[in-house]
């Protein structure tokens, strides 16, 4: 008897491998840990947003405009709950990237803005802040094209036979994805050129 049931749960075993579950298995473990590193690195920016709005507030206080943008845009990100459930909506996913492509604009437009500023410019806070924030968005573009790729080669696994009857028989579906097209400007970091000549020095706060 036990020997039936040994040679059953090999069966068993055998079937779920041959049908695709332990691929699909490490492939949705791959995504979640490649979402994992999207949050934590959208999450670095949005906690260096105050600092920078409030250090270039400290200079260029009459760019309300601007600055209300980048700090709406902030709490607007902050406003989604990313939840494992998330991932599975098309719809809040949509949400949540527009939101955090809207607080990357409002950020480039900050740091342009900034030009006009000389003594802001040379201000060590926010030379280290701009820095920081130009590395992490080098590190969410990373970030993102990861898990682009892991649900890519996901959402394929799930797609084809006789993969996909084993993924409905144990409720894997397609995941959302970042929108590709143009990916390569939206990865592109804010930066700023402290060796340009600003555009005008008009309106400089002492």
């Amino acid at each position: 008897m036990r020997t039936l049931l040994g040679l059953l749960l090999v069966a068993v075993v055998l079937g779920l491998s041959g049908c695709g579950y332990n691929a699909i298995q490490t492939e949705d473990e791959q995504v979640k840990a490649s979402w994992s590193e999207v949050l934590n690195q959208y999450q670095r920016r949005a906690d260096l947003v105050p600092n920078l709005v409030n250090t270039v507030k400290g200079y260029a206080n009459q760019e309300k405009e601007v600055l209300t943008k980048v700090t709406e845009a902030r709490a607007q990100v902050g406003s989604i709950r990313a939840t494992p459930e998330l991932q599975s909506d098309p719809q809040a996913f949509a949400k949540f990237e527009s939101a955090q492509g809207e607080l990357t604009t409002s950020l480039s437009r900050l740091l342009v803005v900034s030009e006009n500023y000389p003594q802001l410019k040379s201000d060590a806070n926010f030379r280290d802040l701009q820095a920081q924030l130009e590395g992490t968005e080098n590190r969410i573009a990373v970030a993102r094209t990861r898990y682009i790729k892991a649900v890519q080669q996901y959402n394929s696994t799930v797609r084809s036979f006789p993969n996909n009857l084993t993924a409905r028989a144990f409720g894997y579906q397609e995941k959302p994805n970042f929108s590709v097209a143009n990916e390569a400007e939206i990865s592109k970091p804010p930066r700023v050129d402290f060796g340009a000549t600003p555009a005008s020095a008009g309106g400089v706060n002492n």
